[in-house]
């Protein structure tokens, strides 16, 4: 058995979080949008030349309907996933995202006919748990306070909207993929992103005050840029030669990854139980995926 998408995987768990991290750095000073767009538009040259070097795939009209459907959804997404990690703690943050195999329940049917296992619905209770976990320090504040916490935390919030707008681009992306190749349409699809996401930029005034000056968070947004570029180049080949279900699960390690940075590199406080829950949410995503 080739074992190589799991080494690659692991790469882009790792890149993603790093990127991830390095962005937040930045944004302790800069504005969101413009930074989060600069870490496309590095990553964009190394998407630019991957579709110079992969077969172009008899495309149809299931191809671009799916394309063309979560393309703005993606947008909305990468907006207020942005300003999640810029308003609130990586740790209170990033495990939400496992929260897109609970809403893929819900989208996933109607998008793709698919369903969810016995497996599956155990998968539920793990990622519920983990998100009750993130907050519970606050148990002794009442029994359904850590509940209640996780919407006072508009990061949150948001990372929680993330989740389910994910939920329904990642079925729309599948049958995206279905309709072409993984790769070509992971290139094209990174690049219409990014070239999209530029009005936001130039319609946004206070975006280009960062202009006027050098500091070190543009060093920071340069790395992010090129971890980013390496996420997407190891997800692409990964996805490439591997079981999907299996990939993603690794590649959601990426939240424990993140977790762990903000307590060493931010000082985020009360790491130990939103580890707790960052674990318990990334179980629930494995039997989820593993299970559908």
């Amino acid at each position: 058995m080739n074992h190589a998408w799991i080494y690659l995987t692991a790469l882009s768990a790792f890149s993603l979080a790093t990127s991830d991290a390095l962005l937040k750095s930045a944004l302790r000073e800069g504005n969101e949008y413009l930074l989060g767009w600069i870490r496309f538009v590095i990553s964009l040259p190394f998407l630019l030349v991957t579709l110079l070097y992969i077969p172009v795939p008899e495309l149809d009209r299931e191809f671009y309907l799916a394309f063309f459907s979560a393309l703005p959804l993606e947008i909305v997404a990468m907006a207020l996933y942005l300003k999640a990690i810029q308003l609130s703690p990586l740790s209170l943050t990033l495990p939400f995202l496992s929260l897109t195999p609970l809403f893929l329940t819900l989208t996933s049917p109607i998008i793709t006919s698919e369903g969810i296992s016995l497996k599956g619905g155990v998968g539920i209770v793990f990622v519920t748990a983990g998100g009750y976990c993130l907050n519970l320090s606050r148990i002794r504040e009442g029994l359904f306070e850590p509940f209640r916490a996780i919407f006072r935390e508009k990061g949150s919030v948001y990372m929680i909207i993330v989740a389910f707008i994910y939920s329904i681009t990642s079925s729309l992306g599948k049958v995206g993929v279905e309709h072409s190749s993984p790769m070509f349409f992971g290139a094209t699809y990174f690049t219409v992103v990014t070239l999209a996401f530029t009005p936001l930029i130039i319609f946004n005034r206070g975006a280009f005050t960062l202009k006027r000056k050098f500091n070190l968070k543009y060093l920071y947004v340069a790395l992010s840029g090129l971890f980013f570029a390496l996420m997407i180049i190891s997800h692409m080949y990964a996805i490439d030669i591997a079981n999907v279900a299996y990939m993603i699960s690794i590649k959601r390690s990426s939240l424990l990854i993140g977790s762990l940075y903000g307590f060493i590199f931010f000082r985020e406080k009360q790491v130990l139980e939103r580890l707790v829950g960052a674990i318990l949410m990334f179980a629930g995503f494995v039997l989820i995926v593993t299970g559908s």
